[in-house]
């Protein structure tokens, strides 16, 4: 199971500004990768695990901006298209095994 977490962060004052830094920081810090600015993606081995997620998620959530948390399964995130440029690119294959740091 996949989680993938976008959001629209405020950044028009400093303290907005440091807030969508530190909520982007924590992703990183909770094995997200960038797939976009504001679009992170994480393997999860399944809904137990994508709810705890999704918990923490919302307990550090910045004061002000949206966030949208999608789950989805490995064959759906198997068929995402992607283009970088004006190329296509080959699809992503799921992780053989879960990755520990």
């Amino acid at each position: 199971m996949w989680i993938l977490v976008m959001f629209d962060l405020p950044v028009t004052t400093r303290e907005q500004s440091r807030a969508a830094t530190k909520f982007r920081e924590f992703l990183l810090d909770e094995g997200y990768e960038m797939s976009q600015f504001s679009i992170y993606a994480r393997f999860c081995s399944g809904k137990e695990q994508y709810e705890t997620y999704v918990r923490r998620i919302g307990a550090n959530l910045p004061e002000k901006g949206d966030v949208h948390i999608l789950g989805f399964t490995d064959r759906q995130y198997e068929n995402i298209i992607r283009f970088s440029g004006q190329s296509r690119k080959r699809q992503r294959k799921n992780p053989g095994q879960l990755a520990l740091f």
